[in-house]
């Protein structure tokens, strides 16, 4: 009587693992006990390949199901090695997404990479890219990083000018739905903002596309409709940016010391207009540049709201 077994605790940590008809075959390099679990394999290693400690290996492992470990992740580590990490960038890429470990390299890892590197990113600025956003090996090809780029392609009009933002704002790449980033742009068109504009703002401030488009929109509407900045106004982005670094009770705050020396909320907003910047200054600041050239030098409110850059210098 021929009698089979069926395989149901598993001896050996497999690279590769056939099943057929119920019954399994395994290769391995790694072995662990036949009382190990998954998990307890990922966490064995973890510590021998990455040289992580038993506790974060054991935090690392416990976010990844038990169903993914079936799969080889030497080859990724492989792959990633070179790619031009090394083991500490490697260890930081896979204790933020351990699923990457089990990752199809060929159709999954290559394509992700090979999309970067055709967009300009190679040698160290892809590896530094990656790994100061990790994620963006989490992002999906085609329903994330590819349309993402065409967006920042079609705003910043250049590869190069994608590379440069990203390198420095990685997460341009991983930020959630880029359709909340097509929205903030159509409301900067709207906004009668240039595509020279937009693209200068982008560059320097890109979390502005990043924002929910309620707020963008509010903001938009501050500085034209309370702080009566036109839109054509070479100011008008200025006076964007200053207002959404301050909040509400801030600018209070501040209306009530140019008050306290005899400015009207009108002659805030009109020295605004010319300069907003002014209003970024701390409150300690303005307090100190009103001290100093009304009461000490005697300038007048008048003169100060019509050459506000005073305001801005440094007092020593």
């Amino acid at each position: 009587m021929l009698i089979r077994f069926r395989v149901k605790a598993v001896a050996i940590c497999t690279n590769t693992i056939f099943h057929c008809n119920g019954f399994y075959t395994l290769r391995s390099q790694h072995l662990y006990s036949s009382a190990s679990t998954p998990t307890h394999f990922l966490v064995k290693y973890l510590v021998d390949s990455l040289g992580f400690s038993k506790q974060e290996a054991a935090s690392t492992a416990s976010k990844v199901t038990s169903s993914k470990t079936s799969k080889n992740p030497d080859l990724v580590l492989d792959f990633l090695k070179q790619t031009g990490l090394d083991k500490a960038q490697m260890k930081e890429i896979v204790s933020r997404v351990p699923k990457l470990l089990f990752y199809d390299v060929s159709k999954t890892l290559k394509p992700k990479f090979q999309c970067l590197v055709d967009l300009g990113l190679s040698g160290s600025d892809l590896v530094n890219v990656i790994a100061k956003d990790t994620t963006i090996v989490d992002r999906g090809l085609d329903t994330h990083l590819r349309p993402t780029i065409d967006l920042l392609r079609r705003t910043l009009c250049s590869d190069e000018n994608i590379v440069k933002a990203i390198k420095r704002f990685p997460w341009l790449l991983t930020f959630g739905a880029h359709h909340a980033m097509e929205t903030n742009l159509l409301l900067f068109r709207d906004t009668v903002f240039s595509n020279v504009r937009i693209k200068k703002l982008v560059l320097r401030y890109p979390r502005y596309l990043t924002q929910k488009s309620g707020w963008v929109k509010d903001l938009l509407q501050r500085v034209e409709n309370d702080f009566r900045v036109p839109r054509d106004s070479p100011c008008f982005l200025q006076g964007f940016e200053v207002l959404s670094s301050q909040k509400k009770s801030t600018l209070k705050r501040k209306f009530r010391i140019f008050n306290s020396f005899g400015w009207s909320d009108d002659d805030v907003v009109k020295m605004f207009r010319k300069l907003p910047y002014c209003i970024a200054l701390s409150e300690v600041r303005i307090q100190k540049a009103l001290n100093l050239f009304m009461k000490e030098c005697g300038f007048g409110t008048a003169y100060l709201v019509s050459h506000p850059a005073i305001l801005a210098y440094s007092l020593d």
